[in-house]
């Protein structure tokens, strides 16, 4: 993973189409960019962090500023959307790249962009669809999120 930086190429379709994979909606120009993506991910981490695992999408964007947009997900459990976005940046970050991912491979991801959060390595451990587009389990993602049944 060392060898693989972030490039804007193709990173909103990727993007778009893991988190569409989960069923989850992606509002246009919070993820258009890895930048703009990490940026976002990182103030709703934060606020997650003070809000707490339990909180919904919606509390997210009443406690933060310039996510408003989100407001098409305000029923999710926070924590399954956030987890969801820093998943899906890790995995159109690689495949714009060529590069591959392994969880090994995700947390020095999560480490080096300061994605990390609380119970992550947990939470992806449990939800490996996010980070494996082949693996069928994406349709039970959505339905995870809204009966918060998430780390």
């Amino acid at each position: 993973m060392a060898a693989c930086n972030i490039s804007t190429g193709e990173f909103s379709k990727h993007f778009n189409a893991n988190m569409k994979a989960l069923g989850l909606p992606v509002p246009s120009t919070l993820f258009d960019s890895a930048t703009a993506a990490i940026s976002n991910a990182a103030i709703m981490i934060e606020a997650l962090k003070k809000l707490g695992r339990g909180a919904t999408v919606a509390e997210l964007i009443k406690a933060t500023t310039g996510l408003e947009k989100l407001k098409v997900a305000g029923a999710l459990l926070a924590s399954f959307y956030v987890g969801a976005v820093v998943g899906s940046i890790a995995v159109a970050s690689t495949k714009t790249l060529g590069c591959g991912l392994n969880l090994e491979g995700f947390f020095s991801f999560q480490n080096k962009h300061r994605l990390k959060y609380p119970n992550s390595h947990l939470f992806y451990a449990a939800n490996p669809e996010i980070l494996a587009p082949k693996i069928k389990a994406h349709t039970g993602y959505w339905t995870k999120a809204i009966a918060n049944k998430g780390l």
